[in-house]
């Protein structure tokens, strides 16, 4: 029978990510710390820390496991005509903490959040470091949605997104995944399924075939891909992110 494994904090290891329990679904290790370097050789090995205050800090790998091909995404009708029409605009890497901290609110259905200060320490120094990145969507100056996540050679973790405005989210979501294609990604991992991602194109995926998608999309050779020629985007997502008149920044 599986058991849970403690991190020691002075030596950077997981144990196989098989080894996760059933009950719940993925949790795999208890403990360790948020280093930069623990959380990007979770990454790379399919691992993620989730866990709320008052815990020990939890590691999982859950099996099956939600994933988007970028080349899948779906897009209603209904929110083609949005996309057509909306006032927002779409920024990436603008400004990550905001986006962390709207991630981090309250929802209508409870007052906890797993962003804990330290995980919003930890991933706001991984976007220092050019390993984090994060979608802004606003409406006139105002932020109104956005998402973040962590981009590895070929592969883009997303882990947490928010929304003040109807469709900000999904229009902050549908804008990267489209972008992710253009950049040369193959895969969005998910982590955890829900109606909204299947809705969107996202499938399941076995443990053992995401382990195998890992090692050949963000193993430590593949060079990253995350902002193709290095500047982040800023246009109005009416408009085909594919089009030479999308204006390009420099890299924060």
């Amino acid at each position: 029978m599986p058991q849970l494994t403690w991190l020691d904090v002075d030596t950077l290891d997981f144990p196989p990510a098989e080894q996760a329990l059933d009950d719940p679904n993925g949790l795999l290790a208890l403990g360790g710390d948020l280093s930069p370097e623990r959380l990007e050789l979770a990454y790379r090995r399919g691992i993620f820390p989730w866990y709320q205050d008052g815990q020990p800090l939890l590691w999982w790998s859950p099996d099956p496991r939600t994933v988007l091909y970028p080349s899948d995404l779906h897009i209603s009708r209904s929110m083609r005509k949005f996309l057509r029409r909306t006032p927002f605009r779409v920024t990436f890497d603008q400004d990550f903490p905001a986006v962390m901290a709207g991630c981090a609110e309250p929802r209508d259905y409870t007052d906890a959040t797993w962003i804990t200060q330290d995980m919003f320490d930890a991933y706001c120094h991984l976007h220092e470091l050019g390993l984090a990145h994060s979608v802004e969507v606003w409406e006139d100056e105002l932020l109104v949605g956005g998402l973040y996540g962590v981009a590895l050679g070929k592969l883009f973790f997303g882990e947490s997104m928010f929304s003040r405005r109807d469709n900000a989210s999904k229009t902050g979501f549908i804008t990267l995944v489209e972008q992710l294609q253009h950049w040369g990604f193959e895969l969005i991992d998910c982590q955890m399924p829900t109606d909204h991602l299947f809705s969107l194109g996202a499938q399941s995926m076995s443990r053992a075939a995401f382990q195998t998608c890992l090692s050949r999309l963000c193993g430590p050779q593949v060079p990253s891909h995350w902002g193709g020629t290095g500047a982040p985007v800023d246009h109005a997502p009416g408009a085909s992110i594919l089009k030479p008149s999308v204006q390009r920044s420099s890299s924060p």
